[in-house]
């Protein structure tokens, strides 16, 4: 098919009348959005949920365990008594 071929099916296409639409279509097309966003807005609210659920359980371990204080020596014991 060349370039005059494709034209000429191009402008025929445009020519005729566009397909109707079935009437249900609209309301449909609405449910199926608000079901979409409902969704999302659910995922997204999880989401940070879960965030602000970790951040709290990281804060709660990093208190109770001090990960960021050195542990006792455990080669030569405390001199004490002298």
């Amino acid at each position: 098919m060349n370039v005059h071929d494709r034209e000429a099916a191009v402008r025929r296409m445009l020519e005729q009348a566009p397909p109707t639409v079935p009437s249900d279509l609209h309301a449909d097309v609405v449910r199926r959005g608000g079901r979409m966003l409902r969704r999302r807005t659910a995922a997204r609210r999880l989401m940070w949920l879960v965030l602000f659920a970790a951040a709290v359980a990281f804060t709660v371990w990093a208190a109770t365990a001090r990960p960021w204080v050195e542990p006792p020596s455990q080669t030569t014991p405390p001199l004490t008594g002298w």
